[in-house]
C-alpha cells in the first residue's frame, strides 16, 4: 500500500473497530470514577491509545521476524484477554459490593489501567499480520492514527461514564464490574 487517502480512511477504521473495548472499558472507569478531572481523563486515555499503538507495531515486528512463534501464542490472546478482564471486573464487583454503603469510590490503580491498557488491545496484536505489506515508516503512521482514534473515543467514554456514574452514585462500581466482566467474555467468545 502507498501513502493515501485510502491508507489514511482504513486506519481510522481500523482505529474505530479496535477502540471500542477501550471505549466501553473508559465508560467503566468513568462509572467507576465519576469526578475525575480533565488531566485524570486524558492519562485514561492516553493509555488506552498508547496500548494500541504498541500492539500492531509488536505485531508487526513479529511478522517481520518471529511469524512462526507468534502463530503459536495467537491461539491464547483470547483467554489472556478474558483472563484480565474477569480480574479486574471481579475486583472492582466485590470492592463496589463491600463498599456499597460508602459515597466515595476509588479511582482505578495505575497497576489496574496497565492491565486493563493490555488487555483492551491485545487482539490489535494481530493487525500486525494486516500492516505486514506496510515499510516501517508506514507501520509507524498506522498505528498513530489507531491512537489518536483510540484516544478520542476513549475520552468520549470516560465523559458519558462520567455522566450516568454522577448519576448511579455508589452502584457505579458494581456497574463497571459487570461491564469489564462481559466485555472479557465478549473476546473471549468472538
Amino acid at each position: 500500500m502507498t501513502w493515501s487517502l485510502l491508507f489514511f480512511t482504513t486506519n481510522i477504521f481500523l482505529g474505530i473497530g479496535l477502540a471500542m473495548d477501550a471505549f466501553s472499558v473508559s465508560m467503566a472507569n468513568g462509572l467507576n470514577e465519576p469526578h475525575m478531572n480533565k488531566g485524570r481523563v486524558c492519562t485514561i486515555a492516553g493509555v488506552f491509545g498508547g496500548f494500541q499503538a504498541l500492539m500492531p507495531l509488536i505485531g508487526w515486528f513479529c511478522v517481520h521476524t518471529i511469524a512462526e512463534y507468534f502463530h503459536v501464542f495467537e491461539k491464547f490472546i483470547p483467554w489472556i484477554a478474558l483472563i484480565l478482564l474477569l480480574f479486574i471486573g471481579g475486583k472492582m464487583l466485590i470492592e463496589g459490593i463491600k463498599n456499597d454503603c460508602k459515597e466515595e469510590v476509588s479511582a482505578v490503580s495505575p497497576g489496574a489501567l496497565f492491565v486493563q491498557g493490555i488487555a483492551t488491545s491485545i487482539d490489535a496484536l494481530s493487525v500486525g499480520f494486516t500492516i505486514a505489506e506496510y515499510n516501517w515508516i508506514m507501520a509507524l503512521a498506522a498505528s498513530l492514527i489507531i491512537a489518536i482514534v483510540t484516544f478520542f473515543i476513549c475520552i468520549g467514554g470516560l465523559i458519558i461514564g462520567k455522566k450516568f456514574g454522577t448519576k448511579l452514585s455508589n452502584k457505579a462500581q458494581i456497574l463497571g464490574g459487570i461491564i469489564l466482566i462481559a466485555i472479557g467474555i465478549e473476546i473471549f467468545v468472538s
